[in-house]
């Protein structure tokens, strides 16, 4: 019952479908922190690189912006590949395509792997777009497709503290002019 629910809140809350700001892909990955620590720099034998950035972190591409309080950053031959945020709490925002509206979301732990364009949210994950909002404990959110799903795991048998919480604001319907009041 409470998958039905969820696919049913995810059908109404994405009706209008829109995707991600497309361009945000090409665009490069920038970086600043406080302190930083960068493992295999030699790339001699393939192996991807790892960096760790510490203290007040800001990941941006294009109009995506994550913040965190520590950053692992994972790149490979080709370059930028995923990041794992952690923060009280490690956030995130994306101008959506077409649109002059945002999503973002907020966990404490939060992966972002840039070749699927995937962000996932740990721990009193929450998502929101415009006035509509979803809290779970995992919130899974592709931002090509808008796509997400949001579940609690085993806490929600226990807990009913811990369930799935959505919040759908209604959407203003459009007037035709030629219609008198």
């Amino acid at each position: 019952m409470r998958f039905v629910s969820v696919i049913l809140f995810l059908a109404i809350l994405y009706v209008e479908s829109a995707l991600a700001e497309r361009a945000d892909r090409d665009k490069p990955v920038h970086l600043e922190s406080d302190r930083a620590t960068v493992e295999n720099t030699g790339r001699s034998n393939a192996r991807d690189r790892t960096s760790v950035f510490t203290g007040n972190v800001v990941l941006t591409q294009g109009t995506l912006v994550i913040r965190s309080d520590k950053m692992v950053v994972n790149e490979d031959a080709s370059g930028f590949k995923n990041a794992t945020a952690y923060g009280n709490l490690a956030s995130f925002r994306q101008k959506r395509d077409g649109m002059d509206e945002y999503i973002e979301g907020w966990s404490e732990r939060m992966e972002y792997d840039s070749k699927a364009d995937k962000v996932e949210l740990f721990n009193q994950a929450r998502l929101k777009r415009g006035m509509d909002e979803v809290h779970g404990d995992y919130i899974s959110y592709e931002a090509t497709t808008e796509f997400f799903q949001v579940n609690n795991g085993a806490k929600a048998k226990t807990n009913s503290d811990s369930r799935v919480r959505a919040v759908i604001q209604p959407k203003k319907k459009k007037r035709n002019k030629d219609l008198k009041p």
